[in-house]
């Protein structure tokens, strides 16, 4: 496994529409791997193509819980219900935080690493990392749905809680 250097905010490829996968091998297969091994190596929940320079629609999702790690190919959102407020960052904006609200529950269709499609569902803070990962992979930044910014002194009162 190897990991991979973390694309910064403004690099433009965050901001492009990510291409679909059509080839399912081991190279792909790797890329998973090296995802989720850069993601854990820099703390994060989940990482997209687009934040280690590649434009393709894969994402990685692992808030340490019973789910385990997710792998998402080619993501669609199906349906979304209810909202909810909460802080996120992100990987590619180091030392900042903000408030962003998102559905408070999610079913996504997507490819796992050898192409098979899957359904899943997911409420909380799981469904806020996907929708956030999915965001990524349309371009999408986390930072054009923040409604408050959060200062570092903030963020760790916030903690404590």
């Amino acid at each position: 496994m190897a990991i991979r250097k973390i694309v910064m905010h403004p690099d433009p490829i965050l901001e492009e529409q990510c291409e679909p996968v059509k080839v399912f091998d081991k190279k792909l297969t790797k890329l998973l791997n090296d995802m989720y091994d850069t993601m854990i190596e820099f703390d994060g929940v989940g990482l997209a193509a687009p934040q280690i320079g590649l434009n393709i629609q894969v994402a990685v999702v692992d808030i340490d819980d019973e789910t385990g790690t997710i792998e998402m190919i080619n993501p669609v959102v199906v349906e979304t219900a209810g909202e909810i407020t909460d802080v996120e960052g992100c990987l590619s904006f180091p030392g900042l935080y903000g408030e962003v609200s998102r559905p408070e529950t999610v079913k996504i269709k997507a490819q796992d690493r050898t192409g098979k499609f899957y359904k899943l569902e997911a409420e909380g803070f799981l469904a806020r990392a996907i929708l956030h990962e999915i965001d990524h992979l349309n371009g999408i930044l986390f930072t054009s749905k923040v409604s408050r910014y959060i200062e570092e002194h903030e963020l760790e009162g916030m903690e404590e809680e």
